[in-house]
């Protein structure tokens, strides 16, 4: 997993509640066994019709969201099923950060794992930003280590996120790079139990 200390990513507004996994990557596109290529159908069936055009009243499809990095959405965001393939769309796709009210308690946890910023944040305030981002020109810097989010206008807002989980995001620690900072333990450990 990429270490992540700051990110300043132009912000894409997405007013609605309940996305659940299966509008973030819809079931017929799990089939890959790898972590990657899932971008191509993040919001696939909001992004594309049923011959796989590009959907014009679809924001994510203007030409001024490319590059898109920071994501603006309404409450209980990653709700549905448990799909890691979700935040593995997300992060492919290139949003490093996801800002909502509030989040499903199983995307929340697959999202950090996999190194994306979940942050909690106010209604009203995200309400705010995505007014000033429909046109596809707002960008915020998040600073994890900091806890804090500026905007383009120099306003900043301060959020929470649990310690652990930062620590985490700011050294590019998976579980498995958490397991083999054990891993002279683990060897004592082992020989210590040899017969």
């Amino acid at each position: 997993m990429e270490a992540i200390k700051e990110h300043k990513g132009l912000v894409f507004p997405l007013n609605r509640t309940n996305i659940d996994t299966d509008q973030i990557i819809p079931k017929q596109f799990l089939k890959r066994i790898e972590r990657t290529g899932f971008g191509q159908f993040v919001f696939y069936n909001w992004r594309f019709d049923d011959n796989g055009n590009k959907r014009e009243d679809f924001d994510l499809n203007k030409p001024q969201f490319d590059g898109a990095s920071i994501l603006l959405a309404g409450e209980n965001f990653g709700c549905g099923s448990s799909r890691e393939h979700a935040p593995w769309a997300l992060l492919d796709y290139g949003f490093r950060v996801v800002i909502a009210p509030s989040f499903a308690d199983i995307f929340y946890n697959n999202a950090l794992k996999n190194g994306i910023i979940l942050i909690k944040m106010e209604e009203s305030q995200i309400l705010e930003w995505m007014k000033q981002s429909e046109d596809g020109a707002f960008y915020l810097t998040v600073d994890l280590q900091k806890q804090e989010i500026q905007d383009q206008n120099g306003g900043t807002v301060d959020f929470d996120i649990p310690a652990y989980h930062k620590e985490k995001l700011l050294n590019g620690w998976d579980d498995i790079a958490l397991t083999l900072l054990l891993d002279d333990k683990i060897k004592a450990y082992e020989e210590s139990t040899q017969v």
